[in-house]
């Protein structure tokens, strides 16, 4: 119900305006949960890690509501259940699909248009879902591209770019006892430029090409196996396979035809990186009383990572032109856990979550061992009342490498090594909520912290190309951090007027001995304050509207503190030198942005159809995307914002 961008509703975007969740920037839909970084939450498709959730840049994510069932995310005190990550544990579950009646919903946004079907394959028996999405913005913006373009004959532009999305879900009641479901996700995002420019003078045509591409894509298959094993026991078993492929590469083409004869060069570069997950998991649930109910299983995973290759051609017309491949080969590990928790009633108004988490890696003739015990409390206090505390251990094996600016798609998914440590956190929280109005209204009040070690950076000047020839290990440190807040929470869930306010009070911190000279230094996504409001009003049977506003301390980022230059050495034609201050001491304006929607909704016989306004950024105010050191004209230095989207 809550304004979208072009219409197209984001579930990511949604979990932002929750405490303690913050996004990465203006309009990015990855998630910084309790001052971690995207690769610590652990996102299951239909209980498959993704490693990419992201279409367009992160402005949109890969998970289209409409296929979507349920959606449920756990910020600490997490259950011996999950591990493998430190931040969070969010769960989407696709569509079983309709076993009685077929059902379909189609929508068309300015962005891009998608179509859900699901229905019977055999009454009562089997069912399916599939949904399908793809942007046409290649389609929009091409013909006012070219008209831009069009003033000069000799130059040509084509860019190309669109992404879709493919869910699908079979669900087979095989008998009273048993379910077979198979899932299946793929998503595709394309991005290219291709410029031409050609000129003809005494006869000599000259023709130049440059293109430019990058594209990245998802794949999950599952297939899951539901047994009862007795009336308090049943198990799931399940196969699994995921996949996220990234290439990014640039093509120079120069072509001279004189006297009907035509001579060319070309240089081509293409980089390619990678994992690819093959898994098996059985879980079992088993509640043998009132008071217990348990839960343990395992799973085995095989991971294979690709760090990166680049693939050069080199023509100039010589007998043999160059063709070679240089960087790192594949690298396979094994990860490896077993779990047991039992949730008990300890009391008729204390219920205690007691478990752990064991897990191992092999890579490299290197095996690391972890044990990571968790617990949970809840204790009923009065009617309305209750008090949690949890404690919890985690250890993550898999690391995304990623430059703290922009986070494109080039980031890389790295391994655990007998070199690269594992990231490990420890995470304590306590809290209060409570319901008031008969319940209508939810108040919820709740501290944490938490240590993490094991971090991975660039080292200063370390960059995804900067050692293709050598071991990726060299380019980056790995350090400390902490993070620790408090949380806030107002809601209220029914009524034609319903929404939230949360606000979220925090500290972020990180230390790595080859940075910023070792001194601890704010994270990226440091944010003391955060302020997330929203509103959804039902005006009546056939109108609604939504608002969220939203509020946040400046990103803090890393900016030149002076500049001197070789003259002032006896250099005069060295160039000038910059200066950074300590790493993140500065901080961007505070971000702040209002949205709004309103829907109209018309009943038919067959259906509802609903017409959607909505408004981005309502009052216009440019937050700030990035920063830079200039100087202007008269040699005054100033340090410039630079916004990225006004009123949309």
């Amino acid at each position: 119900a809550l304004p979208a961008i072009g219409g197209e509703v984001d579930l990511l975007k949604t979990l932002q305006l929750l405490p303690g969740v913050q996004s990465g920037g203006e309009g990015t839909s990855g998630l910084y949960v309790r001052g971690g970084s995207p690769d610590q939450n652990l996102m299951l498709l239909d209980g498959v890690p993704l490693y990419n959730v992201s279409h367009l840049f992160g402005f949109f994510s890969v998970f289209n509501a409409d296929a979507v069932k349920s959606m449920s995310i756990t910020k600490g005190g997490f259950p011996a259940r999950y591990g493998g990550r430190l931040s969070s544990i969010l769960e989407i579950n696709m569509k079983d699909g309709n076993m009685r009646e077929y059902h379909g919903d189609g929508n068309i946004s300015i962005i891009a248009s998608k179509l859900t079907l699901e229905g019977p394959i055999v009454k009562d028996k089997a069912s399916f879902m599939l949904s399908a999405r793809r942007t046409y913005l290649d389609l929009l913006l091409n013909p006012l591209i070219a008209a831009a373009t069009s003033d000069d004959p000799t130059f040509d532009t084509d860019p190309a770019y669109y992404f879709y999305d493919l869910n699908g879900k079979l669900n087979w009641r095989v008998s009273d006892r048993d379910r077979i479901y198979l899932s299946a996700f793929s998503g595709f995002d394309d991005f290219g430029v291709r410029t031409s420019n050609q000129s003809t003078f005494d006869g000599v045509t000259n023709r130049s090409e440059v293109s430019f591409g990058l594209d990245w894509k998802n794949q999950i298959q599952a297939l899951r196996w539901n047994h009862e094993l007795g009336p308090r026991m049943f198990s799931n078993v399940s196969l699994t396979h995921s996949i996220y492929n990234f290439n990014t590469g640039v093509d120079f083409l120069d072509e001279v035809t004189e006297n009907g004869e035509t001579t060319s060069s070309r240089f081509a570069s293409l980089y390619r990186s990678g994992i690819e997950d093959y898994a098996a998991k059985v879980d079992v649930d088993f509640a043998p009383n009132s008071q217990h109910f348990i839960r343990f299983g395992g799973n085995v995973t095989r991971h294979k990572f690709s760090p990166g290759a680049l693939q050069l051609e080199l023509d100039f017309g010589q007998e043999n032109p160059l063709d070679t491949l240089i960087g790192n080969g594949d690298l396979f590990s094994l990860e490896n856990y077993l779990y047991v928790e039992d949730e008990i009633d300890v009391a008729e108004n204390v219920t205690v979550n007691v478990g752990t988490h064991a897990s191992m890696l092999a890579v490299q003739d290197t095996n690391y061992y972890s044990l990571q015990p968790r617990l949970a409390l809840n204790w009923k206090l009065a009617p309305g009342l209750a008090f949690k505390a949890s404690y919890a251990n985690m250890v993550q094996y898999v690391n995304l490498l990623t430059n703290e600016g922009l986070s494109l798609p080039t980031d890389l998914w790295l391994p655990s090594t007998r070199n690269i440590r594992p990231q490990r956190s420890w995470q304590v929280a306590a809290g209060l909520a409570t319901s008031v109005a008969d319940g209508a209204v939810e108040l919820s009040l709740e501290g944490y912290y938490k240590g993490m070690d094991g971090l991975l950076s660039y080292k200063e000047g370390g960059g995804f190309l900067a050692d293709l020839e050598g071991n990726w290990e060299s380019q980056v440190t790995q350090g400390i951090g902490n993070s620790y807040g408090l949380e806030a929470l107002v809601q209220k869930k029914v009524g034609r007027t319903s929404g939230w306010i949360g606000y979220t009070l925090s500290w972020s911190n990180r230390q790595f001995d080859d940075l910023n000279s070792g001194e601890w230094f704010p994270f990226t996504y440091d944010r003391r304050h955060d302020v997330s409001v929203v509103l959804t009003q039902e005006f009546n049977d056939t109108w609604s509207g939504a608002v969220t506003w939203v509020y946040g301390t400046g990103r803090a980022v890393t900016l030149t503190e002076s500049v001197f230059n070789g003259l002032e050495f006896g250099y005069p034609n060295a160039p000038a030198w910059e200066v950074p201050s300590d790493r993140n001491a500065y901080r961007l304006s505070p971000y702040h942005r209002m949205d709004v929607s309103l829907t109209r909704v018309k009943p038919d016989t067959d259906g509802n159809r609903a017409l959607i306004f909505s408004a981005y950024n309502v009052y216009n105010n440019l937050n700030p995307f990035f920063a830079l050191a200039e100087t202007e004209a008269d040699g005054t230095r100033v340090i410039r914002e630079y916004g990225l989207f006004p009123i949309i």
